[in-house]
């Protein structure tokens, strides 16, 4: 706590940034369990499910430090979930998720504090752009391409398997806030993308892992933020089962995560990820189409 209220002092941005992000964590986590007093009317086959979904999605995304919305969404697309519902439902649930990710490695030191100020305001202000558009618009005229820009993800994370050698990572590097802003629009189109687009980036870039995963993951905590406090305004179908079994499934998942991430090799992994969104997202076109 002394470290938080020291990082408000020194910077007030931050101060203002998490009072704001509070109050609406508390609106969503409102939106998100009113019904849980209710709970013996809750859908308990769905429950399981999304259970299920949850604890499926992060376990990859906990182990490669992307792909939760990304498998997540596409899973859920793949069942026939409209795409802003489908959306908004993984955002909820990565409200939560993401938090304790994010925090994680903030006490573990693996934030760049610097270059999370670079990321989080164009993102933020990307994702809620793309979830005002992705609720907006027919739902069967943005299936297919969601479902293409899912493909192109999935081939984004087997392109990672084969990577190259890595250069020296320039923080202030202009290209970065715009980075920041494509990859909270594709996040909040998509129902996931942070990750593979911006994490994946920075890589690239030459950021050290533990920074770029850390510090892109903590702002992502903020662009899920964004996108799921958009929908609330749009989306009316926010059910307790799907959200309540992915928040419990992702929970439930990470030690699990942790315990891959520590044994399995990365690009196995990555490479089974990468093809099962590729499957899904053809998939899901095909029956879109046809």
């Amino acid at each position: 706590m002394n470290r938080v209220i020291l990082k408000i002092k020194q910077e007030p941005f931050w101060g203002v940034f998490f009072g704001i992000s509070f109050l609406l964590i508390l609106l969503i986590s409102y939106k998100s369990f009113s019904g849980i007093l209710t709970v013996q009317d809750l859908d308990w086959e769905m429950f399981l499910w999304f259970l299920l979904v949850g604890f499926v999605a992060q376990t990859i995304d906990g182990a490669l430090g992307m792909a939760y919305g990304v498998t997540s969404n596409s899973i859920l697309l793949g069942i026939g979930i409209p795409p802003a519902v489908a959306s908004a439902w993984v955002h909820f649930a990565q409200v939560f998720t993401s938090l304790a990710s994010g925090f994680s490695h903030w006490k573990l030191g693996n934030v760049k504090w610097d270059l999370a100020k670079r990321l989080i305001l164009p993102g933020v202000l990307g994702a809620a752009i793309g979830a005002f558009f992705l609720s907006n618009i027919d739902s069967n005229v943005i299936k297919p391409v969601v479902s293409i820009y899912l493909l192109i993800m999935g081939l984004v994370i087997l392109s990672k398997v084969f990577k190259g050698k890595k250069k020296a990572f320039n923080p202030k590097e202009r290209s970065i806030s715009y980075l920041a802003g494509v990859g909270g629009f594709a996040d909040a189109i998509g129902g996931g993308g942070w990750g593979p687009i911006v994490n994946s980036t920075l890589l690239g870039k030459g950021q050290v892992p533990r920074f770029a995963i850390g510090t892109g993951n903590f702002v992502e905590i903020f662009v899920s933020l964004a996108s799921a406090t958009t929908f609330l305004f749009f989306i009316k179908e926010l059910s307790l089962a799907p959200v309540l079994g992915l928040i419990i499934g992702g929970v439930v998942a990470s030690p699990f995560a942790a315990i891959i991430c520590k044994k399995m090799n990365p690009k196995i992994l990555m490479f089974i990820v990468g093809v099962l969104i590729v499957f899904l997202s053809i998939r899901t076109f095909y029956l879109t189409i046809f």
